[in-house]
Order: structure tokens, then sequence, then C-alpha cells
């Protein structure tokens, strides 16, 4: 899940409202930036939502519903990198450049991907716009952070925070209605055209209040070469794992070895010490924020397929089933907001987690024919309801437990445990699905279920249960505990 989402944040409005400290983030002085920026995470953000509904179609066109998890995944493996590499690049010369360079390949990975002839070629330009999604999401809160007075920060955060709620409702919808009307490549190719305007008003503002050095007067900080090999560890080493569970051949043994030896060191490397045993505090805190995205991530990506392939729903209607989440989503994370939940917020991510769980679990009785298609979308806006309450109540603790100086690194450990767990959690259900005969459910459109089943099943009961430890996970977030 990307950085940007409204579900690390409490979503209030926060257009023109004014700050202690003066002037508001659409005052004369930070307009065109503000639109501008807000533009652009509205864009990312109606396009990550519309793939979903988009996906079963465009892997079904390209024979490729063997690959289908590569499709979310490479976008995820990529951008890990790249967050890294972003972060670095914006100290160094300021967030322009990174800035620029991720939107273009941002861009130019949908453009790729819309007129893909072949699976392969899809999948490549899923990684190169997740190249650009990481360089964005990176650079954006550097901008913020240079060109935002600290009392006009929370508001900007939180217009980033509301931009994701319309797309979440919408765009599964608008995706299915283009995907049944004028082909699923227009959900791809539509947006590089609309990235235009944003860029236009942001660019100029970013060039006057937020490009180059922090400190001009100061020596260029180096990059650090060690933390860049760690992050191309994980993202090739994700890469291979992945490559090796969808092939399912005693050779892919050998890029499955290779990849577990870069990516173990990359990972102890760069997550806090404790983190893959569930240690209290700060480090199940991370485990937590990527048993939750991962986990929950790899189910939703094969509801739409689900509908569409056993219930022979319509791409829109599909989209409907994930639609409500969005709304749901953003009641959780206004929930663990209020100032009267703060003495149960441990308390209240258990019960999220089991909220995630349930709706992992209940989705996949749809494969019964005489069940009612509809459960999908109620089950899964009290899934959502649940992600709401855990994502960004893992926000709120990961900052709460880390000294000032070490919140960056921190924030950075977080969103490597999001991303990693969403490349190997779809990995797995890749080839689970994979293995139990999916890439023939292309052919069973039929209502009833008609195909195979249990590659669904095979994806959606393990991924219920890594949620379910996730609830055991949750029950450690407090230090002060005895052990």
């Amino acid at each position: 899940m990307s950085a940007l989402e409204p579900r690390d944040a409490d979503v209030a409005p926060a257009t023109a409202v004014p700050t202690p400290g003066g002037g508001s983030v659409l005052d004369r002085e930070h307009r065109a930036l503000s639109v501008g920026i807000v533009s652009v995470v509205l864009l990312i953000a109606f396009e990550a939502t519309a793939v979903g509904t988009a996906m079963p179609v465009a892997a079904r066109e390209l024979n490729g519903i063997g690959l289908y998890a590569f499709g979310f995944s490479a976008y995820f493996t990529t951008s890990l990198f790249a967050m890294v590499l972003s972060g670095q690049w914006s100290d160094r010369s300021g967030p322009l450049a990174p800035l620029t360079v991720g939107i273009s390949s941002f861009a130019a990975g949908l453009v790729l991907s819309g007129t893909a002839g072949t699976m392969w070629l899809f999948i490549l330009g899923r990684a190169v716009q997740g190249l650009g999604g990481g360089l964005v999401i990176v650079a954006l809160y550097v901008v913020v952070s240079r060109a935002y007075a600290e009392a006009l920060r929370p508001a900007i955060m939180a217009a980033f925070a509301a931009s994701w709620v319309v797309p979440s409702v919408v765009g599964p919808l608008a995706s299915g209605t283009v995907t049944e009307h004028l082909g699923w490549r227009w959900v791809f190719l539509g947006i590089p055209v609309l990235v235009v305007f944003p860029l236009a008003l942001a660019l100029p503002a970013i060039r006057r209040t937020a490009s180059g050095p922090a400190d001009p007067a100061a020596p260029l900080p180096p990059y650090d070469r060690r933390r860049i090999r760690l992050a191309l560890g994980i993202s090739a080493g994700a890469g291979l794992l992945q490559y090796a569970g969808q092939e399912l051949r005693w050779l892919s043994l050998l890029p499955a070895a290779a990849g577990a030896a870069l990516l173990v060191p990359a990972v102890l490397g760069l997550l806090p010490h404790g983190t893959y045993r569930a240690a209290r505090g700060l480090p199940s805190v991370v485990l937590l924020r990527g048993i939750a995205a991962g986990s929950f991530i790899a189910a939703e990506s094969f509801v739409p397929l689900m509908l569409v392939t056993q219930r022979g729903l319509s791409p829109t209607l599909a989209g409907l089933s994930l639609a409500l989440g969005g709304l749901t989503w953003a009641l959780g994370s206004w929930l663990q907001a209020r100032p009267w939940m703060e003495p149960y917020r441990e308390r209240s991510v258990v019960v999220g987690m089991v909220l995630v769980a349930a709706a992992i679990a209940t989705a996949p009785t749809v494969l019964v024919p005489w069940m009612p298609a509809w459960i999908v979308a109620l089950a899964w806006a009290w899934g959502c309801l649940g992600m709401g309450l855990v994502i960004s109540s893992t926000s709120v603790l990961l900052l709460k437990l880390s000294a000032p100086e070490e919140a960056g690194a921190n924030s950075a450990a977080l969103q490597i445990s999001d991303g990693l767990s969403n490349v190997l959690l779809l990995a797995a259900g890749g080839a689970a699905f994979a293995a139990l005969g999916g890439g023939a459910v292309g052919h069973a459109v039929t209502t009833g279920g008609a195909g195979h089943p249990m590659a669904f099943a095979a994806v959606f009961l393990p991924m219920a249960g890594v949620a379910l430890a996730g609830a055991w996970v949750a029950t450690r977030l407090r230090v002060s505990e005895r052990r």
C-alpha cells in the first residue's frame, strides 16, 4: 500500500482551514502548489483503486491469469527500492528531480501496461509504475516539509488523506464502466493525459519553494550506499521469490534460494531488531503493519477476479463489491483518531485484525453457488473498517515509540514492512492459485462456480490465518506489559 493513502491519517476535511500560524494551504502563496500536489495524489489514488477492477479482464485477454498476482506485486517490488533512493536523492538535490522522474516513470508504466500485447509486458509496465510511485511518495513528503510551515503541514497531509476517499468509492465503479464500454486499456491510458494539468501547476511552485538541497551552504550529504544496496537486495530477492513461486518446478529452488539469500540480510538490516520474532513495542508495530497490509491486499486483489470468473458478475458489479470499503476504512481511521479512543488503542487494533481475518475468511463463501454475491461487499466493508483502525493506529504508535531522531528511519521501516509483505504474500497467494489450476479460471465465466474454486480458497483461507496471527501480534504492542 501506498504511503499516500488516507489509511495512515485521520481523514478530517482540510481545505482552506486557517491555522494558528496564519494562512492556509489555499492562500495565494500555496494555492497552486497545494492544488497541484493534491491532484497528483488524487490521480495516483484513482489508478490504484481502479486497477483491481480492470485486472481480471486484462489478464484474461492477455492469456495471463496464471500470472495474475504478478500484476499487483510487480508494483510493490520496484517501489521498495525507489522509496529508499528517493529519500536520499531528495536530501541531496531537493524533491523536484525525483518527483519529476517519478511521475514520468509512473505515466510511462501506465502507457506500457495499457498497450501491452502479452502479460509479461503488462507486468513490466506495472514494475515501471512502481518505480515511479516509490519516487513520488517520498518526494511529496519532502515537498511538504520544505514548502509548508509546520502549522500548515497537518492540513496538507489531511488533504492527501481525503484525496483517497472519493477514488476508493468511485474508482472501482468508474473502472468497471470504462472496462465494459471502452476496454480495460483505457483504465491505464487515460491517466497520463490527466497528469499534465497538476504538473503544470505544481512544478513551478516546487522549483520556487523546495528545489535544491535543504542547506545550500552545507556540503552535499553522501548517498548511503549500504542502505541502497539493502533496498536493492529486498527488491531483487522479492522478485526472485515471486518468480520461483510462480514457476513451481524443481529448478525453481535455485532462484528461490538466491532470493532468500538476498532478502533475509536486507530485511534484518532495514527493520528494527526483533521484528521477525514480534518483540514487544516498536518491532511488533512494524511487523503488524506488514501482516495487516499484506494479508488484506493479497486477498483483495483476487476478489474481482473471483466474482467475475466464478459468479459471472460484470467488472462494474465486481468493483461495486469493494466500493463501500473506502467509506468504512475512512470511518475506522476517523474513529481511532478520537481522543476518547486513546486509552483503548491497542485493544482496538486487536479488534481491527479480527475483523480483517473474518472478512477474508468470509469472502470465499461466494464460491458456494447458493450464497448471495453481495456477502462479499458486506464482509469487505467490515474488513476495511478493521483496516482503518489498524493501519492508522500503527502510524500513531510508531511515532509514539520513536525518539525524534529516529522517527524518519522508523517510518521508512514501517513502509518497507508494508510493501515487502504485500510482495511476499501476493507471491505466496499467486503460487497457491497457480498450483491449484488458477490459470484456467479465465475460461470459466459461467455462473455457479464453474472452473477451479479451490484455487481461490487457497488464496483467501491462508490469508485469513495470517490476519488472525496479526491479532496475536497486536497484543504485543504495549511496551509496559510484563513478559
